[in-house]
């Protein structure tokens, strides 16, 4: 059961050494335009393998848990799927279900973990495997796997990474459940106390906070990629509207900012004497400056930095700003 990419590398590892009765995905979203919606990356894997596909609207319908249970699973496998399955619907399998879930639990329980790692500011996250219960990632860890987040990595790097290390939790988790005996306690459980959450993202959540540090506006930027993009807006023109800019890569320098004004932008005249070995777009944070490598102006290609400041000369003392 799945729908998102997170799934696909694991869900093709248990291809190769188990037998899968159906693939249950969310249903196609309505067609707004002659193309129609991109299918979602299960749905596709299952279409190339041939594999029968199975779309219901949500999966505790009666009907649903009707269809799946008379194919008489053994284990459910769920990932990256969009709907919380009920007590009848985890009933449809011999032994339940188990879940791949992009953090260390009980760190980050919902639908955006790896963002929210990165957000954080996390220098580990991982992948757990959990035997499901009816509360959201609430049940045993069967299986863990660590790793380190990358200084320049972003978050879709990272969910790329993840899914990969995730096959081997995966294809632990169900070793261990084929020689479990049904009745003894299975895995790991959570520490209540230890639980935090990760909902998930909107636009909003992208609008950059110069009075931030550097290091948080960092991850900031890393962590709001590929969706929903960390931005930010620019006055190049006292009778223009602002621009709005995607950041898309920053550097931090150490430029010490903090006498400055937050997202104030600063010149060459304004950092004389520094050594901050960056030629492109300074900006003034809670500590220290950030140097932005690469943005995309609203309705405008992806450039450097560079290239926007040549066609923009912002005046001395003008800042970056939320709207």
């Amino acid at each position: 059961m799945g729908t998102g990419p997170f799934a696909v590398p694991a869900f093709e590892a248990l291809r190769g050494e188990h037998e899968i009765v159906l693939v249950v995905t969310k249903p196609m979203p309505p067609v707004k335009s002659r193309k129609g919606p991109p299918p979602s990356p299960v749905r596709s894997w299952a279409d190339t393998h041939g594999l029968p596909i199975f779309d219901p609207s949500t999966i505790n319908d009666p009907q649903a848990i009707a269809r799946v249970g008379e194919l008489d699973p053994w284990l459910l496998v769920v990932c990256d799927y969009g709907h919380i399955l009920k007590p009848a619907a985890l009933a449809t399998a011999a032994i339940g279900g188990i879940n791949l879930h992009g953090s260390l639990l009980p760190a980050y329980r919902g639908a955006a973990p790896v963002q929210w790692s990165m957000l954080n500011g996390d220098a580990v996250t991982g992948v757990s495997v959990i035997h499901m219960t009816p509360r959201l990632d609430g049940g045993p860890i069967i299986a863990k796997e660590e790793t380190f987040i990358g200084d320049h990595e972003t978050a879709g790097e990272l969910e790329d990474r993840l899914s990969q290390i995730g096959v081997a939790a995966v294809l632990h988790a169900v070793e261990k459940l084929r020689a479990w005996d049904g009745n003894s306690e299975i895995g790991e459980m959570q520490d209540a106390s230890k639980v935090t959450k990760a909902p998930r993202l909107a636009k909003t959540n992208g609008d950059i906070d110069w009075g931030r540090s550097a290091r948080e506006i960092d991850c900031h930027v890393r962590g709001m990629q590929p969706w929903p993009v960390a931005f930010t807006h620019i006055r190049v023109d006292a009778g223009k509207l602002p621009i709005r800019l995607a950041i898309k890569e920053v550097v931090i320098t150490d430029i010490d900012t903090s006498d400055r004004s937050p997202g104030e932008i600063l010149n060459a005249e304004s950092i004389a004497g520094e050594n901050s070995g960056a030629d492109g777009f300074l900006v003034a944070t809670a500590d220290h400056a950030i140097e932005i490598k690469r943005l995309q102006p609203a309705g405008k290609r992806e450039m450097l930095a560079t290239d926007f400041l040549r066609g923009h000369s912002p005046p001395e003392g003008s800042r970056l700003f939320s709207p």
